[in-house]
């Protein structure tokens, strides 16, 4: 039998797991969607793949599997020649950056967008992803699960090769932020949400960030754009927040990310950024999936925030200008 005292350790230690988790609140499925059990990908049936706009083709693996070592590449004339770790990656774990963050570096809702952000920014976040105090509060999740393992398998040369390309890209604008009270029934393909097409639903206090033309997002057109519909009043209220810190809330957001939150030195922008992945990353400061020094100055700032404050910070920083 357990003694007394055993059993009332085990009582504490379940407890206080309780109230961290009270404190953190459970994980927003709207920031952190699941593919269904079930999901699987398409069948590849040998039709070659296009895009308006665009004289290539790719099969339904190569847009579909990173395991097919190539990143769909549609518009080429509109970036830089990628390095090979971008375009290609290296076999066997080492997956092409470009597959997920795309070949412009403009990423999804499902991942970082890339472009614009400072070099040795990037290489700090691969060096946390690699040491392990870059984590994240949902490991199930396909895409953070890759970028743990790629950062491990890459060799520092690929990783500055990588940092370099995409901190050379301009940023651009590719989210429209639209204040509703309803929205679009949405499912998860992709670990993305995408409309049903069977009717509305209250927005309640989430962020439903959907690409405006889901077939060709799927494709990985860096062509593709994202309305994110966010609760009516949540621009002026996350812009309280992000501008004066809410009365004590939170922390002035600019007095790191630098004025209109464009980045400053090797702070890295947020402006105009997926509201998704920002409030992922929010999440991960609150529970502890993020840590390390970089992640200090952020303590302050989440230590206070509710999920209602997340939506509406994430909200507004997605409104801003790059």
């Amino acid at each position: 039998m357990r003694s007394r005292t055993g059993l009332l350790a085990l009582v504490a230690i379940a407890g206080a797991l309780a109230a961290l988790a009270q404190g953190a609140g459970e994980l927003p499925s709207w920031a952190f969607p699941m593919n269904p059990p079930d999901a699987k990908p398409p069948a590849d049936d040998g039709v070659p793949r296009r895009v308006p706009g665009s004289d290539a083709s790719y099969s339904l693996t190569q847009i579909s599997d990173p395991r097919a070592f190539i990143a769909p590449d549609w518009h080429p004339q509109e970036h830089p020649a990628m390095p090979r770790v971008v375009a290609e990656g290296r076999r066997p774990a080492v997956f092409p950056c470009a597959f997920c963050h795309r070949a412009d570096g403009s990423g999804g809702p499902e991942s970082a967008n890339l472009n614009g952000l400072p070099a040795a920014y990037i290489a700090q976040q691969m060096a946390a992803y690699r040491s392990g105090t870059r984590s994240t509060s949902a490991p199930q999740r396909a895409p953070q699960a890759l970028m743990v393992g790629l950062a491990k398998a890459a060799s520092d040369d690929e990783i500055a090769a990588a940092a370099a390309y995409f901190a050379q890209l301009p940023p651009k604008q590719n989210i429209r932020v639209v204040e509703t009270a309803d929205v679009p029934r949405t499912s998860v393909v992709g670990w993305v949400l995408v409309p049903t097409g069977s009717g509305e639903e209250s927005i309640g206090q989430r962020v439903v960030e959907v690409p405006e033309d889901p077939k060709q997002f799927q494709m990985r057109d860096t062509h593709a754009r994202f309305i994110a519909y966010v609760p009516p009043g949540s621009l002026a209220r996350g812009e309280a927040l992000v501008r004066t810190g809410g009365a004590g809330r939170t922390v002035q957001c600019a007095s790191c990310h630098g004025d209109g939150l464009r980045g400053a030195g090797a702070v890295p922008p947020l402006a105009g950024r997926s509201p998704s992945y920002l409030a992922r990353q929010l999440h991960d400061f609150r529970t502890g999936a993020r840590t390390g020094e970089t992640a200090q100055p952020m303590k302050p700032s989440v230590a206070k925030l509710t999920d209602d404050d997340i939506v509406a910070i994430v909200a507004y920083i997605a409104s801003l200008k790059p």
